[in-house]
């Protein structure tokens, strides 16, 4: 009624400039891919199965040859655009298996890579290739190189004398107690810091 696509739908798509044609078939809510979409090349092949959330790739996606032997497997991450903020764990220096506690981040995008990516070679269909993402960036599984995917804990007053120090400089202003103590049970965020790279 108001323009947006609801229900099951197909979408065909024509072969275009040496770019194969396809179908595709799934559920649109308020006109947003939501739930299982499976992509079929026009002789009915399956070639993709992904899922969908808030009209963004969400979870377990995997894509097939022309005689359906599995090539990829992604894993996704949707971000709500109505909440574009995630919980991560804050992990201990010391103790990298223990979680002090949680922070709130922004997140950039609206579909992510996280989780277990593989690559498979069709003719043996064993994994060739496998990398692991943590919110768009690459994680190495070491906790000394991800440091950089989980947020510091500032108000941790537990730390060595040495960095007694640095905690003082970076006290932070009463606004921005105020503000963690109002949202202490919400998402928080991320700032930019003007960085350009990883």
């Amino acid at each position: 009624m108001k323009g947006k696509k609801q229900g099951p739908w197909v979408i065909h798509v024509d072969d275009n400039h040496g770019e194969r044609g396809y179908e595709e078939e799934g559920y649109f809510l308020n006109d947003k891919r939501d739930g299982t979409w499976r992509q079929y090349s026009l002789d009915g092949d399956l070639i993709a199965v992904e899922n969908y959330r808030w009209g963004n790739k969400d979870g377990k996606c995997q894509y097939y040859s022309n005689i359906g032997d599995l090539i990829r497997e992604e894993s996704w991450k949707a971000v709500n655009p109505d909440n574009p903020y995630d919980t991560v764990a804050v992990y201990d220096v010391n103790d990298p298996t223990k979680i002090v506690g949680t922070q709130i981040v922004k997140l950039e995008g609206f579909t992510l890579k996280h989780g277990t990516w593989k690559y498979y070679d069709p003719n043996s269909g064993t994994i060739t290739k496998t990398e692991k993402w943590f919110l768009d960036k690459p994680a190495t599984g070491d906790s000394k190189n991800d440091d950089d995917l989980k947020p510091l804990d500032v108000t941790d007053n537990s730390a060595k004398k040495s960095d007694t120090a640095a905690k003082k400089a970076m006290t932070k202003p009463q606004a921005v107690l105020d503000y963690e103590k109002k949202n202490s049970g919400k998402k928080k965020i991320k700032v930019r810091d003007g960085s350009t790279s990883y």
